[in-house]
């Protein structure tokens, strides 16, 4: 059985072949758009000599299973895949990945990633500052005039945090298994980040509530990993691990601290922890949940369960009546 060149599954029935590219791919991937024909005809002009009569399924298929086959010897024409946290595929490359494929002058050229030769501290602010930005709207119209703004910016900050150490978890893992990756900004998640963003500020001018929008301005970009092994399903895992552990110091102190309001928004900052963690274990489309739950269903349930029962406890905390609430003196 023949594997989908895009998305490397086991094609069921017949392959769909593409003329223009040479691969062949899965009912899911046959159209041009679907499997980046453009980028992979690109992609094999700049590092290979063109694709002759020899069909993908008649080359010879590399076995990519450590890391040394991605980065250290040469390798036939095949696929190796890059993906992010979950919130991002990058399309895979033909040949041997370069040494630094982040560098100007390496010839990538990352589709759908916003100022991708930017550094990655750049990303990283921007990023980190639109989630602020975000978070200063959410709390703003539950805050003001309470005598409490001050705490408006520590929730948007605790908020900014959530998203940075998520972020850097899935990084820190992917450098630790000496992949190459760097935080990028997103061009489709800035949209919609932007965009977001604006309304709400609109909405806060004319006199509204905030409105609901969805705050993805970028993800940790990871070239080299296969499909599903451990190192895949470990840095996918890094992030809602990294919520759940920040999330549950934060719970803690919320009951070390006896000083309302303060230990009650620090409860809530958990809870944000908490709820973003929980999100992205949702096991569909490009979350972190998917991989982790192809990858070891143990692992996956073990955190998901740890996560949901956190989240549902401090909002339980958080909300319970005045007589039973233990956040108040």
């Amino acid at each position: 059985m023949a594997n989908c060149a895009h998305c490397g599954d086991e094609i069921i029935g017949e392959p769909f072949h593409c003329n223009d590219c040479g691969y062949n791919y899965c009912i899911t991937h046959r159209e041009p758009v679907n499997h980046d024909c453009n980028i992979v005809r690109e992609s094999l002009s700049l590092q290979q000599p063109p694709i002759t009569t020899q069909t993908y399924s008649q080359m010879p298929q590399p076995t990519l299973t450590s890391q040394e086959h991605v980065y250290q010897q040469p390798v036939t024409p095949g696929v190796v895949r890059g993906t992010t946290d979950g919130t991002y595929t990058w399309y895979r490359q033909e040949s041997q990945v370069p040494v630094d494929a982040f560098n100007p002058d390496s010839g990538i050229k990352f589709k759908g990633i916003l100022l991708p030769h930017k550094s990655e501290l750049f990303h990283f602010i921007l990023g980190v500052s639109l989630i602020f930005i975000i978070g200063l709207m959410t709390f703003y119209p539950g805050l003001i005039n309470t005598g409490y703004e001050w705490a408006i910016f520590m929730l948007a900050g605790f908020y900014a945090t959530a998203f940075l150490f998520h972020e850097l978890g899935h990084r820190q893992v992917a450098v630790h298994f000496n992949l190459q990756t760097k935080f990028r900004l997103l061009t489709f998640g800035m949209i919609l980040t932007v965009f977001g963003v604006v309304i709400n500020i609109y909405m806060l001018i004319s006199g509204g509530s905030s409105f609901p929008s969805l705050a993805l301005p970028g993800a940790v970009v990871v070239l080299g990993l296969s499909k599903i092994d451990r190192t895949t399903g470990l840095c996918k895992a890094a992030g809602p691990t990294i919520n759940l552990v920040y999330g549950g110091i934060l719970f803690i102190i919320s009951f070390i601290i006896p000083m309302y309001p303060l230990n009650m928004l620090i409860g809530l900052a958990a809870n944000l922890n908490f709820m973003l963690g929980t999100f992205n274990m949702i096991p569909i489309g490009i979350l972190d949940g998917q991989n982790i739950w192809k990858w070891n269903k143990k692992v996956y349930i073990a955190l998901c369960g740890s996560l949901l029962v956190l989240l549902i406890v401090s909002y339980m905390l958080i909300y319970a009546p005045i007589g039973t609430n233990p956040y108040f003196p």
